[in-house]
């Protein structure tokens, strides 16, 4: 018995998704009938593909080699219907993008809405996790980074700089007076990362700017934001994030100012998808334009 196509696909997903249910939610496929390809396509191949772990399903030796020619296939069939389809029309079917929450939260909502607004038959989902994402594995077709990788077959392309200041809430600085120096800040509570959570070390913003500690932290941006916006402490804040959050100012300007960049990596088989480069040229084109946009409105 050869293996299928269809059989190929829910292999990828559960490559993917880790677990049945997981690629069963992503195929529209209930995670019996998931098990069932996948045992279907075991048994044409000869060899197990998965082992079930405490964390769920992990490739086997035979399913990491398998991987990368399904993905190939995968990546032919995509481009046949993109040929077909014509390379000028609506974009559609689902592409993931993953990103840090930072961005994930207060700017790509706003450029995925205006493309999908103009391509109604395309799914965008936006993983958001704070951590680096294995293309490699296929978590996502795409992924915006603050540090440019520098190993893996990969393309990688500038999206922009972006700006980060201090920042604390109006009432916490009415209660608590104004903040004129960087020596003022040791009569704060400080809001920040985990410090053994920072899974890049462009999010180490307080390393080196002589801060005791961070009182209240969080591995989500989300949460330090909203830390500071309900009174808090001081902490450090993207300017972009800051016109969505009400009550919340810049201080020190002048003494303590950062810059970013993000970066849009994806793997290099895609290069030739050109689904993929479509949707990559208006993501970037949007990120480029909405971070200039609201950095005017901090």
């Amino acid at each position: 018995m050869k293996p299928q196509w269809d059989d190929l696909k829910v292999f990828l997903a559960v490559a993917r998704a880790e677990s049945l249910s997981g690629a069963g939610k992503r195929l529209k496929m209930d995670p019996a009938t998931v098990g069932r390809r996948i045992a279907r396509l075991e048994e044409a191949m000869g060899v197990p593909l998965f082992s079930k772990s405490p964390t769920g399903y992990v490739m086997t030796q035979e399913g990491e080699r398998l991987m990368p020619h399904a993905v190939r296939a995968e990546q032919a069939l995509e481009a046949a219907e993109t040929e077909m389809a014509g390379q000028g029309g609506a974009l559609s079917g689902q592409i993931r993008l993953g990103a840090p929450d930072g961005s994930a939260n207060f700017l790509l909502p706003q450029v995925c809405s205006e493309i999908a607004a103009a391509n109604p038959e395309l799914e965008i989902q936006i993983v958001a996790l704070p951590r680096v994402f294995n293309l490699s594995k296929r978590e996502a077709d795409m992924a915006i980074m603050v540090s440019r990788p520098e190993t893996g077959r990969l393309l990688v392309s500038k999206l922009t700089d972006y700006k980060l200041h201090l920042a604390a809430g109006t009432d916490y600085l009415r209660r608590n007076g104004p903040i004129n120096t960087m020596e003022d800040l040791k009569d704060h509570r400080i809001v920040g990362y985990i410090p053994d959570m920072i899974f890049d070390k462009e999010l180490d913003y307080l390393h080196d700017k002589a801060f005791d500690r961070v009182q209240l932290a969080s591995n989500s941006v989300s949460v330090q934001i909203n830390w500071i916006r309900q009174g808090g402490g001081v902490g450090v804040v993207h300017d972009f994030a800051l016109p969505a959050v009400t009550g919340v100012k810049k201080v020190l300007t002048d003494q303590f100012s950062l810059t970013r960049s993000f970066y849009l990596v994806r793997h290099e088989d895609d290069r030739r998808l050109e689904r993929l480069n479509r949707f990559a040229a208006l993501l970037s084109d949007g990120v480029r334009r909405e971070v200039a946009r609201l950095e005017r409105l901090a």
